[in-house]
């Protein structure tokens, strides 16, 4: 089965009154279909993915002399990231966590270590402790639902991710931004607003694809 062909089943595109696709009820279309098609995956699949991708982020990302690497931890059936943290930290990686500070506001990434305490937080996320440090990540593993060969993101509809590139991208350094998922969540193409930020790279079991605009 092609990695797409879940999510090629979908409904027709919500028609506007003027004609056109009504975007927004496109988005939350799609992530009916992609919720279903993650869900269908074993919990060997799932396990298996998440070593493959562990191994194939080991042997691409560098150990930047005080840079952070930006992950996630896991909700419900997304790609479990922990064994890619653990194994950065163990070869001296600083890596950090996402915390929620406000409805419309950027993520924070505060500092996690291999034992650390995480604390529940809001819209079901788990998060690093307060008193944490807190860094700015120059590379991040994003969660997603879906993505697309041009490296468009669908993602859960808080818009969180999309403030926090655009935040990262407009300071001072780079951020690279990696998808990172299973490769059944792949589809045709990700219907996309003007305050949707693109992935850099994309990580799946499958391997890692990086998309033009993070060649360099």
């Amino acid at each position: 089965m092609a990695p797409s062909t879940p999510l090629n089943a979908d409904p027709d595109p919500a028609p506007t009154p003027e004609g056109g696709v009504d975007i927004p009820a496109r988005k939350r279309d799609l992530r009916v279909l992609a919720r279903r098609s993650r869900a269908r995956l074993s919990p060997m699949t799932r396990e298996a993915a998440a070593c493959s991708v562990r191994d194939l982020l080991l042997a691409r990302l560098p150990v930047g002399q005080g840079s952070a690497v930006g992950g996630y931890w896991a909700m419900g059936n997304e790609l479990d990231l922990s064994p890619t943290l653990t194994a950065l930290a163990a070869r001296g990686q600083r890596c950090a966590l996402p915390s929620v500070v406000g409805r419309d506001a950027p993520l924070e990434f505060r500092e996690w270590m291999p034992g650390d305490r995480l604390v529940r937080a809001g819209f079901g996320t788990s998060e690093p402790e307060p008193d944490r440090p807190v860094l700015r990540p120059a590379i991040l593993l994003v969660p997603l639902l879906a993505f697309d060969t041009r490296g468009c993101r669908l993602g859960y509809g808080g818009g969180f991710y999309d403030r926090t590139l655009a935040a990262l991208r407009d300071a001072a350094g780079r951020v690279f931004a990696i998808g990172v998922a299973f490769a059944a969540q792949e589809m045709e193409e990700v219907p996309v607003e003007c305050f949707d930020q693109p992935l850099d790279a994309v990580a799946t079991e499958a391997g890692i694809r990086i998309f033009k605009r993070g060649a360099s």
